[in-house]
């Protein structure tokens, strides 16, 4: 695990989640996780971090990406989880191939490439047991047509991918170059499993 925090690093956390505006939009605990966890990742680019916070529904804009430099919040967007991760709530997570389902944790982005879902972001999965087969798995950040204001209208709720965090398509470009190569994406649920597993998780 790594260490708890001081009560200087929380008054930083805290300051910067205040600073960025964010209390109506994210919870400062699912912040304060990805915050105090993603300093200890081998990154290459430090100042973005992305949060995608799975425990709001897929009708919220549940994806932050974020300069904590500036500090200053760049997107705030629609993302889809995966099919057999639940209906309008992701509420399964596995790290196994075929499974259909998100996993949790933290990430490092990787390269781009061309797919089937035109430009795509390959994605490194940093935590062992629980997402660490992100690459194998092909679970990537791409856009897709069902991440949507008029498939919510339509559905009750977004699409849902083979465990990729899918994105809006007109945001896609942006925002895979902003983020890719190196900087840390944290996926977040209230899920006690991966509260108790995780090594990036600071009491």
């Amino acid at each position: 695990k790594i260490p708890s925090l001081s009560m200087l690093q929380e008054q930083k956390i805290r300051a910067l989640y205040e600073s960025l505006q964010l209390n109506s939009l994210l919870r400062y605990n699912v912040f304060r996780l990805a915050v105090a966890g993603y300093r200890y990742l081998p990154l290459k680019k430090t100042n973005i971090i992305t949060i995608i916070d799975f425990s709001q529904p897929s009708i919220a804009k549940r994806c932050f990406v974020i300069d904590l430099v500036k500090p200053q919040l760049l997107f705030h967007t629609w993302v889809a989880h995966g099919k057999n991760s639940g209906e309008n709530m992701a509420i399964a997570f596995s790290n196994i191939q075929g499974s259909k389902q998100s996993s949790l944790g933290f990430y490092r982005t990787a390269e781009t490439y061309e797919g089937k879902h035109g430009y795509s972001l390959r994605l490194d999965g940093m935590e062992k047991g629980i997402n660490h087969l992100a690459r194998k798995r092909d679970i990537v950040i791409h856009g897709a047509n069902y991440v949507s204001e008029a498939f919510i209208q339509q559905e009750g709720r977004l699409g849902r991918s083979w465990g990729c965090p899918a994105l809006p398509v007109e945001l896609t470009t942006h925002i895979i170059d902003v983020i890719k190569e190196g900087s840390c994406v944290f996926i977040y649920a209230d899920d006690p499993d991966y509260m108790a597993t995780s090594c990036y998780i600071a009491n």
